[in-house]
């Protein structure tokens, strides 16, 4: 039987050759890695560099004077921004929230009284007692009381201890105006000429100055950076009158007031006393266009003590509440008495 033979099978040569292309590639490759990635992807070779060197980027932090922000600082500001630029609930019943912040009872309740008589739904109270409970000699101070812890005077508890009153006075949705008070301050003008004062304007009233004296700039620590440097440290009064945005912004900051909290305490050397720092600093680095860098509490620093003027029963007289009356200028003098700021202001 006559056996055919099988034909010789033809080689596959276009497999063979690309084959060999790819190995080309591939060695090529492996010892001439691109100049942004690691071999990390062809060995498990100890050399290897961290998966984020070649990793491609999906987005870019934004830079700070050249410096790459921190997550906290984005996340700060992203916030931040969105408070400011958000519209705002418009109240038919606009009210001013009148936060007092006391060791223990007030003791002008009474002429409060008599000046709110008649503007009920105008006004909200609200009474932070850091010691004893107050004993209230007015009705319309009684059931005010809101949760207090204690207060120690220049740390971060004083802080605490506003932004408390802030969060109950929010809870109103009518308050729009917010105004830290002590229990020796009074009013100098009738309800109806502040409250059109206030709720008219769209700026917030914070006491804010560079004092590059030690007292000032004195009291700035090299730990708060690098969120906030030395050119940004401002000082002034404690006491404010905000409109509800700043209310919320301040509730929202966690960035700087870690800062304080952590970084300025009453201490020998550098006794930063946070109540005169924080708020400053803080609205002179998110919102310096908002505020009018003066508050619409008179104090009087001229002793240049640790503490404003105080006045007796025997000082108090009519000449004294004209005068006060009649200031349309507010002096700033920084600590190393050598500068005096001032600005017109129109109460």
């Amino acid at each position: 039987m006559h056996v055919r033979q099988r034909a010789a099978a033809k080689k596959p040569m276009w497999i063979i050759l690309l084959l060999c292309l790819v190995c080309v590639v591939l060695i090529g490759a492996y010892v001439y890695p691109p100049h942004h990635y690691s071999q990390c992807y062809l060995s498990s070779s100890s050399v290897c560099t961290p998966s984020k060197d070649w990793h491609p980027s999906y987005g870019r932090r934004e830079k700070t004077d050249g410096r790459e922000k921190t997550d906290e600082e984005i996340i700060s500001a992203a916030v931040i921004r969105d408070i400011l630029a958000m519209p705002m609930r418009v109240s038919k019943n606009p009210k001013i929230a009148l936060m007092f912040l006391t060791p223990d009872s007030l003791p002008f309740e009474k002429l409060w009284e008599k000046v709110l008589q008649g503007h009920e739904g105008r006004y909200s109270i609200y009474v932070h007692a850091s010691g004893q409970k107050p004993v209230h000699s007015s009705s319309l101070f009684v059931g005010r009381d809101i949760h207090s812890d204690a207060v120690e005077w220049g740390k971060i508890s004083m802080i605490d201890a506003e932004k408390r009153l802030l969060a109950n006075a929010l809870e109103d949705a009518d308050n729009q105006f917010f105004v830290l008070l002590s229990d020796s301050c009074v009013p100098l003008h009738s309800f109806d000429y502040v409250f059109n004062y206030l709720i008219g304007t769209s700026i917030s009233f914070v006491d804010c100055f560079q004092d590059p004296g030690p007292h000032g700039n004195g009291r700035y620590s090299l730990e708060m950076l690098p969120e906030i440097e030395e050119r940004d440290f401002r000082k002034g009064a404690q006491w404010f009158a905000i409109t509800r945005r700043h209310a919320l912004m301040i509730l929202a900051d966690n960035l700087y007031y870690k800062k304080f909290k952590l970084y300025c305490k009453p201490a020998d050397g550098r006794n930063c006393i946070a109540d005169e720092h924080y708020f400053p600093t803080l609205f002179n680095m998110v919102d310096p266009g908002g505020i009018a860098n003066w508050s619409v509490t008179n104090v009087d620093w001229s002793e240049g003590k640790w503490h404003p003027r105080s006045y007796a029963a025997a000082d108090v007289n009519y000449d004294l509440l004209k005068n006060i009356k009649a200031v349309d200028e507010n002096f700033h003098v920084t600590s190393d008495d050598k500068v005096w700021q001032h600005f017109v202001i129109n109460i």
